[in-house]
């Protein structure tokens, strides 16, 4: 069997709220933030809201029914045409199941749905010293050097306001 076979990927709906839940841990575990994507989980309810919305995407990769890896999506709307961009907030895949072509298989199904909605690009971010990320998305699109910027929106964050 390869790679591309022994794995599934599919949308996720609003009645894949457990496929969800798993995506939330597999997230946890590859960006080392567990406590971020499990402490405070949102509801079931409110993950079918956002499942059901037409600006989230989540796409998940399964192996025997458990998933293996996962990205999420949002698709925004512009302004100045009538066009919209898709933003990859995150992509992640299991350690275990890393290098057999998910990460890919993950974009590629996100580029049809992107196709779908008429959107003219899909766009990510990756952080200075994430090899791997950077390595795949330069085999799929075009690199460009920008600066993102953390505005806090309230004057107790401490991360936000530490001075430069």
């Amino acid at each position: 069997m390869t790679p591309s076979e022994s794995f599934n990927i599919c949308q996720l709906s609003v009645e894949d709220i457990a496929l969800m839940e798993e995506l939330l841990a597999v997230f946890g575990e590859a960006f080392d933030e567990v406590d971020t994507y499990s402490s405070s989980r949102p509801s079931d309810t409110y993950l079918k809201r956002l499942l059901n919305s037409d600006y989230f995407i989540a796409i998940a990769a399964l192996k025997d029914g458990t998933v293996v890896g996962g990205l999420t999506a949002y698709e925004l709307q512009k302004f100045e045409q009538e066009r919209s961009e898709i933003y990859i907030y995150d992509l992640a895949v299991a350690a275990a199941h890393r290098r057999e072509g998910i990460a890919t298989a993950l974009i590629q199904e996100l580029k049809k749905i992107a196709v779908a909605r008429g959107a003219y690009v899909i766009f990510v971010q990756a952080d200075i010293g994430d090899d791997p990320a950077i390595e795949l998305y330069t085999k799929l699109g075009v690199r460009e050097d920008v600066l993102h910027f953390d505005i806090a929106i309230d004057d107790n964050s401490d991360r936000h306001n530490q001075k430069i």
